[in-house]
Parts: structure tokens; sequence; C-alpha cells
């Protein structure tokens, strides 16, 4: 989960970037059909990898709440992202993650 929550923190870091996929989302009705296709499989792609993370961590639970709990972390780690961006401060980003893990959020 670290490297994870490192690569968003990366773009940040390099020139206030940003995530395609948080950027394309919030255009999502105005995209070309290929394009949402692309942004809707990334997503499903990064909640997939999450929701086999979180397994490891809690192997009893079913894969509804995995795969929720995995889309809820995905879209916090996104919304971080977008809200550091904004504000051109990649504090609030780091902030961010740090109450993630102390709620349970994030693993």
């Amino acid at each position: 989960m670290d490297r994870y929550t490192e690569i968003f923190r990366a773009a940040l870091a390099n020139d206030n970037r940003m995530c395609l996929c948080g950027i394309m989302s919030a255009e999502f009705d105005d995209l070309p059909m290929e394009v949402r296709t692309e942004v809707a499989k990334f997503a499903a792609m990064n909640v997939g990898r999450l929701t086999k993370v979180l397994l490891r961590a809690r192997p009893s639970a079913s894969d509804q709440d995995l795969q929720e709990h995995a889309m809820a972390i995905f879209a916090a780690i996104e919304g971080a992202q977008l809200v550091a961006r904004g504000c051109r401060d990649i504090g609030v980003y780091d902030r961010s993650i740090r109450a993630y893990r102390t709620t349970g959020l994030i693993p």
C-alpha cells in the first residue's frame, strides 16, 4: 500500500501533476466512448489490484466487502490527489493519506 500511495504522490511532486484517470473522470460525459472505456478499465484494474491486496489482510472478508473497501481506497486516494493539486500543496495529500491510515481506510 505504501508503494501504491507513493505512485500518486510522485505525480504531484512532478510539477503538480495528477492521475489522468482522475482528470478524465471529471469530464467523463464529454469523452469519446473509446476513452470512457479505457478510463473505466483503469479504475477497474486499480480496484481489482487493491482487492487482492486487501484479501491478504482480511482473508475472511466477502468479495463484495473487499471490492467496496478497494473502491473506497481508490476514490479516497484520487480525491486526496485532486484536492492537493487544487491547493498546490502536496502536504494535503500526505495528511490525507495519514488520516486514511489512522482511521483504518488504508491498512
